[in-house]
């Protein structure tokens, strides 16, 4: 059979005693340690004058967004009745099972409470969360990667991987595409936006930007990505983080459009 072996990599990092800390939990743990040191360096660099305690708030409201808004969107989007029979799971963070596209609405939420907070404007709140935000999405999917979870569909590409939990069967290694374009591809593109800074002054442009190119390259993909299994297909080929990034396609060009037609008026 054709295929890369799965590498031995075992998902829980070090343990004391009972208590195991997993890799997932620390790419979480490391995203929002990063994007806080960057934010911190580009508070510097730019000269924005953001206070030490604007920052650390605003780090505290976008991680709560990022945990509350993923648990709870995995529940409604990916969870079942499961979910709903046994709602104490949703405290099992340490299990994994978050959602994407529910952590950018908790995301959402909680910078237009900050930005109500401070009297900011949103989209400058949402810009400044959003060119941070690939940080977490490369570390999770590498965290993806090393829990054997969310593999591709089978293929016969030359570097395609057998999965334990997939059978052994030789797959895409999707969580690493998703890495690769949702990552770094992302990262770089939302920054070289935001450091011209005549797009940095249309506040709105790079969180357009983010959303317009998080729902291209989903729906792009999700066509090698294996669909959940409980799940399965809709409409007989599309799958459910498909139809969640199709509005975001919409919105991003709407963003885009509103953050060029009105600067500085959101």
């Amino acid at each position: 059979m054709n295929g890369l072996d799965y590498p031995a990599i075992s998902p829980i990092a070090f343990a004391f005693g009972p208590l195991a800390i997993r890799w997932y939990s620390l790419a979480y743990l490391f995203g929002i340690a990063l994007a806080w040191l960057m934010l911190w360096w580009y508070n510097r660099k730019f000269k924005l004058g953001y206070t030490k305690g604007q920052m650390e708030d605003l780090v505290f409201y976008v991680t709560m967004g990022i945990i509350i808004g993923g648990r709870l969107g995995y529940a409604v989007f990916y969870g079942g009745a499961e979910m709903w029979l046994r709602p104490w799971h949703l405290l099992e963070l340490w299990k994994g099972g978050m959602s994407f596209h529910g952590g950018v609405l908790g995301v959402i939420i909680a910078a237009w409470l900050y930005a109500k907070n401070y009297k900011w404007r949103f989209l400058q709140a949402t810009d400044l969360v959003a060119i941070f935000c690939p940080i977490g999405i490369f570390l999770g999917r590498i965290a993806n990667f090393v829990n054997d979870e969310l593999w591709g569909r089978p293929s016969d590409v030359a570097w395609a991987v057998k999965f334990p939990a997939g059978g052994y069967i030789p797959r895409h290694p999707s969580q690493l595409y998703e890495a690769c374009l949702e990552g770094l591809v992302m990262f770089v593109v939302l920054n070289a936006l935001w450091r011209c800074a005549k797009l940095r002054e249309r506040y709105g442009v790079v969180s357009g930007g983010f959303v317009l190119l998080y729902g291209v390259f989903r729906i792009a993909l999700e066509q090698f990505r294996q669909p959940d299994a409980h799940l399965g297909f809709f409409f007989g080929s599309i799958t459910m983080g498909q139809m969640l990034s199709v509005p975001m396609v919409f919105v991003g060009l709407a963003v885009l459009v509103y953050a060029w037609v009105f600067p500085k008026k959101n």
